[in-house]
């Protein structure tokens, strides 16, 4: 990285970064889980500020509906059906070259969260999904990597720092996954304003790691409410449980979940949608696919994912052999064009 440029001369004149701290972060290389709302902020505060290796993971594309608070996104991606990973890096890409952007179209599972995670020096966390949180916790113990937790839905957002060893693991702060679906973006809205700030926090906390500044780090669980002007700090400085199953006992129920040896369906809380994840990496051929829907119904592709549009509902196809049912959240409905559409 050339300091000798203008473009981190406004980062490096803040004294707690300066030119040793800018070279850290040319070094250090953050993973981001979920390019929504709070990943995209997340990555473009990550990018400018030049940390040198910046990979993005993100299951799903583009759709219109993500436009009011995804901030790295515009009409011509939602238009194209663009992989949000893919989306993000080609902006970013622009906005910094000298940063090495990775965007990986990806499920993040037990079969995978080792190879995408394990090599980096900090974990952020995008996502609108407490399974895939506790999955981070568990793979952030293991290989003993700081990460940050953020969560954003209507006008309330939180976030937290959490150390391996050193504060409450997310299993200490959340023993259980709320029940039920939960609250999301899909399903009670979420303001943009609140994804900005929340994912700024985090930011500003993952600029605090990679520089090395950890006695800076906030000590607090943070909960924010923008709409009734609320500021709530709770102390987790005491909050490890001594008998915590995921950082005590080492039981790291969600990374070492043997993966089954067929098709897994999965409702997407509050899209209308089904997710099927293949048992093994299947690629597909797009093209060919296209061939053979194109008599049965609309599709549209592009190099990265395929849309079949079929009694009412569109099936999606990714790549990897992963697929959406869009239009339906019941599994038997899902199931049954699986088969008809797809076969096993």
């Amino acid at each position: 990285m050339d300091l000798n440029n203008t473009r981190y001369s406004r980062q490096m004149l803040f004294a707690p970064i300066g030119v040793s701290g800018q070279e850290q972060l040319a070094k250090k290389k953050a993973a981001i889980v979920g390019m929504g709302a709070l990943g995209t902020v997340i990555a473009d505060h990550l990018v400018r500020a030049g940390v040198g290796h910046v990979r993005m993971i993100d299951r799903d594309f583009v759709e219109e509906s993500n436009l009011q608070r995804q901030m790295l996104y515009d009409e011509n991606d939602a238009q194209e059906h663009l992989p949000k990973a893919v989306a993000a890096a080609r902006k970013l890409r622009r906005i910094n070259s000298g940063v090495n952007v990775e965007g990986i179209i990806a499920d993040l599972h037990a079969g995978n969260a080792e190879s995408l995670l394990a090599d980096v020096d900090l974990i952020l966390d995008g996502t609108d999904n407490f399974q895939v949180r506790y999955l981070i916790n568990d793979v952030a113990i293991r290989h003993d990597i700081p990460w940050i937790y953020g969560g954003a839905v209507r006008s309330r957002g939180m976030f937290a720092v959490i150390l391996p060893g050193v504060t409450p693991c997310f299993r200490c702060l959340f023993p259980h996954a709320p029940a039920g679906r939960g609250e999301t973006c899909d399903t009670v809205g979420v303001l943009g304003p609140l994804v900005s700030i929340v994912a700024s926090y985090q930011a500003a906390e993952a600029l605090k790691l990679l520089v090395g500044a950890a006695s800076e780090l906030n000590p607090y669980l943070e909960q924010i409410d923008i709409w009734q002007n609320d500021h709530d700090q709770l102390s987790i400085s005491d909050g490890r449980n001594p008998d915590c199953l995921a950082c005590v006992r080492k039981q790291l129920d969600y990374l070492d979940t043997p993966m089954v040896h067929s098709e897994e369906f999965a409702v997407l809380c509050g899209r209308d949608t089904v997710q099927i994840r293949p048992a093994r990496h299947s690629p597909i051929d797009l093209p060919s696919l296209a061939r053979r829907f194109e008599p049965l119904g609309p599709v549209e592709h592009n190099r990265f994912l395929l849309r079949f549009h079929i009694e009412g509902h569109t099936l999606v196809f990714f790549q990897d052999g992963r697929m959406l049912i869009q239009g339906t959240d019941d599994l038997t409905v899902a199931r049954s064009l699986y088969a008809k559409y797809v076969g096993h």
